[in-house]
């Protein structure tokens, strides 16, 4: 068994400063655990790492599909653990470092996984959709599954569509398969979460949103407009992204836009950090600046070379 780090927290919180400064002590390579930078041509609103420090450290589950894709907790879980898998091999250490809990979960503890896919149920949907819109597909999930249509948007499209198509091809709901055994991870971690006192993380936030506005979020939307991706896609529809539609579309104006971005963004980091303080496992350490970073990762080096 092999021991690897798991690094969770909030968004700005500095999970990726010190991803890479673990991973450039221990020669290590990290695999993402966010549901957004799986998405090409999403970098800056997502607060992708640098192509530079990506040629000095080896990042994995980055850029692997197009916003218009559809991708799942249980995706990430089979492709993240083989990757894992091929790195330890390797001989490498990797470390597990993001804030999308939905993710991590899947990943150590497991998520049924479907193999379930009717291209025929899929175009039907497609057209039912264009004729009868997508509230009457909504409308049908509630009666098949209310306890999953209950946890998504009504507009969600791609979810929708998912889960009837399950449902019509199965005869099952897609709650019930979910719900069926899954097998955890087989390799051994560590999981370390990042907290700072509250103000001063909603400081670094609004810091992250003005460098976000500074370095072109607004053309980085302009340009995903250009090659065809709208805010109807689920992954457009997340925080920095959808408040710069709106701007673009005119109904709102930039200084509204930007503390739009900024308040929806502490609300999610709230949510995050309610996610995370559920689970006894994760082993939490604070961080006020750069210096604690430092200071933490020599800790966590310390508890893996003691595990060894």
């Amino acid at each position: 068994m092999t021991f690897i780090p798991i690094l969770v927290g909030p968004t700005a919180i500095g999970k990726t400063y010190l991803s890479l400064l673990l991973a450039e002590k221990i020669s290590a390579e990290i695999v993402s655990a966010d549901s957004r930078q799986i998405y090409k041509y999403m970098n800056i609103g997502t607060a992708k790492v640098d192509k530079e420090s990506q040629k000095k450290v080896p990042h994995h589950m980055i850029d692997i599909c197009t916003p218009d894709e559809y991708f799942s907790a249980g995706m990430y879980s089979k492709l993240a653990r083989k990757i894992i898998d091929h790195i330890i091999k390797n001989g490498k250490m990797p470390i597990v470092a993001g804030g999308s809990g939905f993710y991590i979960s899947a990943l150590i503890d497991g998520i049924f996984d479907m193999e379930i896919h009717d291209p025929e149920i899929r175009e039907q949907l497609q057209r039912r959709a264009e004729i009868e819109g997508l509230e009457s597909l909504y409308h049908e999930l509630v009666k098949y599954d209310p306890e999953y249509a209950a946890k998504i948007s009504g507009n969600d499209k791609q979810r929708i569509f998912r889960s009837l198509e399950v449902y019509l091809s199965t005869g099952q709901s897609f709650s019930d398969w979910h719900k069926q055994k899954s097998k955890p991870a087989d390799f051994q971690y560590k999981m370390i979460g990042l907290n700072m006192d509250r103000q001063f993380l909603y400081r670094r936030i609004e810091e992250r949103v003005d460098k976000m506005l500074e370095e072109g979020l607004v053309d980085e939307v302009k340009h995903l407009q250009s090659l065809g991706y709208n805010s109807n896609l689920t992954a457009l529809k997340t925080v920095g992204y959808k408040e710069v539609f709106t701007y673009l579309n005119n109904e709102i104006d930039f200084d509204t836009m930007a503390a739009q971005i900024k308040q929806n963004t502490r609300r999610y980091a709230k949510r995050q950090i309610t996610w995370f303080r559920r689970d006894n496992r994760i082993n939490w350490m604070e961080a006020t600046s750069e210096e604690d970073l430092n200071q933490i990762a020599n800790k966590i080096m310390n508890i893996f070379i003691n595990i060894y």
